[in-house]
This record gives C-alpha cells, structure tokens and sequence, in this order.
C-alpha cells in the first residue's frame, strides 16, 4: 500500500465534499438567483458540476492507486493527477493574484485545499 496516495486519496475527496457542500451553497445558489443570463448560467452551473464529478473521481482514483502500488502505469497516473490538482490549484492563484484585492489569497482559498493534494500525490507517485 502506498501511503502518500491513500493520504492524498482521502484528501481528495474530502476537498470534493467541501467543493459540494460549501460550493453549492456559496457559488451556486447565487449564481442561480442572479440576473446572468439564462445559457452562461447553466454553462456555470453545469461546469461546477463538472468539477465535482472531476474531484470525486480523482479521490477514487488515487483510493484505487494507493491499493495498486507497483502496477504497471499506475505512476504515470499518479502524475497525471498531481499536475491536474497543481494546475486546479495555479488557476485559483492566477485568478486571485490577477484581480488587486487586498489580502487575496485567502479571497479564493481554494487553492490551499487543492495544493496538498498535488503535492502528497506526487510524494506517492516519486
């Protein structure tokens, strides 16, 4: 068993909980009940349930891989997933650092979940 992986596993998918529970309530509902038109509403909104899907499905994935260490391609996957969590995580930082706010970077805090992951998927992947 590699413990890196389940650590970032578990991680995961509790990020995907937060993402879930704190997303639906803080992003969606506002972004449903606001005068934003009707189709780039719903592509929003379909996106975040994109994302949720995206989040709950690396969680498993890196579950599977923490049981599967040795197997063949399963580091190649590990990576992929590490770059996908710090490219999630680069985005966060990117949008929040671009917009001149004071104190950004806990505006969108996002990143400080997404961040451990990427980096507790790579120690497992190394």
């Amino acid at each position: 068993m590699n413990g890196w992986l389940l650590a970032a596993g578990i991680t995961a998918l509790i990020v995907a909980m937060v993402h879930i529970v704190a997303g639906h309530r803080d992003v969606v509902r506002p972004l449903l009940s606001c005068g934003v038109a009707d189709e780039p509403k719903r592509v929003l909104h379909a996106v975040w349930h994109m994302v949720s899907i995206d989040l709950v499905f690396s969680g498993l994935v890196l579950l599977h891989l923490s049981l599967k260490d040795g197997t063949p391609g399963a580091g190649m996957v590990a990576w992929f997933v590490a770059a996908h969590f710090l490219a999630y995580a680069a985005v966060f930082l990117v949008v929040t650092l671009s917009v001149g706010w004071p104190g950004p970077l806990l505006r969108l805090p996002q990143w400080i979940l997404l961040l451990p992951v990427a980096a507790l998927t790579a120690a497992g992947a190394a």
